[in-house]
């Protein structure tokens, strides 16, 4: 009788671990959506010729494949299987820095160009949609270099695999804003 209740306790927790996680995300998104909107608003639907489109598709395969890494560490923490968490989360990690750098290269490219300039309208959009979800990727990476930490010295296991899931969501919500940011700044027009 005791275990069943505290096993309850436990199931109420975590469901409401993932009611405020998920309230979160939806905020975040909200935030994301007048972000993208604002494009319009600023620029109208052109994308400048000097947009690198490589450079934006390969940020977006990059975050796609993140995405996948991710996942599989989250089905491996499911699953007790812990090196196969810890390599999953590594590459995440590695793939969100490489992430880092091509956003970094896409600003100093920007630069080069005055119509990407951050004073102008595009460089408004560009530099400002960019550096936040830059920042939301920076944080995700501290997120999973924490729960990888926390997995490397048994602090996180199959009976508490939670930190593992809410980073993993964390980490799809900032593909999934890529997602939408990838086709406004560098499909439109």
């Amino acid at each position: 009788m005791a275990t069943q209740i505290v096993n309850n306790i436990k199931d109420i927790e975590i469901s409401l671990k993932r009611l405020g996680l998920w309230l979160f995300i939806v905020s975040d998104i909200s935030f994301f959506v007048a972000l993208v909107s604002s494009r319009f608003f600023i620029y109208g639907t052109n994308t400048p010729s000097e947009i690198n489109q490589i450079l934006g598709l390969s940020l977006t395969i990059l975050l796609l494949a993140s995405s996948l890494t991710a996942y599989r560490a989250e089905v491996a923490s499911v699953n007790q299987n812990k090196k196969m968490v810890l390599r999953n989360l590594l590459i995440t990690i590695i793939i969100g820095l490489i992430f880092l750098v091509g956003v970094a290269f896409e600003w100093y490219v920007a630069l080069q160009h005055e119509i990407t300039w951050p004073s102008k309208p595009f460089g408004t959009v560009l530099f400002t949609l960019t550096g936040v979800h830059a920042f939301h990727v920076f944080t995700g990476i501290i997120a999973l270099i924490i729960v990888f930490y926390l997995t490397a010295f048994n602090k996180i296991n199959s009976n508490n695999s939670w930190p593992v899931e809410g980073v993993v969501k964390w980490w799809h919500l900032v593909d999934v804003a890529w997602v939408a940011i990838y086709p406004t700044l560098y499909l439109l027009g």
